[in-house]
């Protein structure tokens, strides 16, 4: 069990990521990160500890980090120790898209091997990571909601995602399959959370996704497509 939150509107994402993760720190305390949408630079940036959400805390006390799209993660290990390397948001090869992931890929393995054979390389031991490079395989003139889409459907397992693009800077997609997710509706702003502990201090406008269910996050809306 890990928890995720993703944050996309005009304030600030790294203050409001840092404490829906605070409230989600009962769902894992082996590692913590936080991933950012850096402005007019179309880049993300990665901060992440190992240990629990207060060492991730310190890194970002000074750290800069202005973008209003972004996603964390509070990880409870199970494909991988509690290191660095496998503690998420985790990035493709071109860093251009970052992940968080709740759940167990039964089949990454076997997905992990065909993509090394494409020429993905990996940093990390998780089955996290197998789903990253999946959607960079698919996202080749197409849309990053619907590159999840077509990744998700080679997934055996359960999974509750958060995905960010840098070449999209203005979406945050949400995925639900056997682990929970919700979106908060806000003014201005809206969230998706895999408790809605992490969002009440933004918003009571709460959505329940259903299995199956990929959503696509804005600052002023948001849809929900069935996969």
């Amino acid at each position: 069990m890990c928890g995720i939150i993703g944050y996309i509107g005009n304030r600030p994402a790294k203050d409001i990521l840092l404490a829906g993760l605070k409230l989600l720190e009962y769902r894992g305390y082996d590692s913590s990160g936080i991933g950012v949408i850096l402005p007019k630079k179309e880049k993300i940036c990665i901060k992440k500890s190992p240990g629990k959400i207060s060492a991730l805390e310190k890194i970002l006390k000074n750290c800069l980090l202005t973008g209003g799209t972004g996603i964390a993660h509070t990880r409870w290990a199970t494909h991988g120790a509690p290191t660095h390397a496998n503690a998420h948001p985790h990035l493709d090869c071109s860093k251009r898209i970052a992940l968080v992931h709740n759940g167990i890929i039964e089949n990454y393995e076997q997905l992990k091997k065909q993509l090394i054979k494409e020429g993905h390389v990996f940093e990390s031991q998780t089955d996290t990571e197998v789903i990253v490079h999946l959607i960079e395989k698919f996202y080749k003139n197409i849309s990053i909601e619907e590159a999840v889409c077509r990744a998700l459907k080679l997934l055996n397992g359960s999974f509750a995602l958060a995905v960010i693009s840098s070449c999209e800077p203005n979406k945050l997609i949400g995925a639900r399959s056997g682990s929970p997710l919700i979106i908060g509706v806000g003014e201005g702003e809206n969230f998706i959370a895999s408790d809605v502990p992490a969002v009440l201090g933004s918003t009571k406008n709460i959505i329940f996704m259903e299995e199956g269910e990929v959503a696509v996050l804005s600052r002023d809306s948001f849809k929900v497509i069935d996969l």
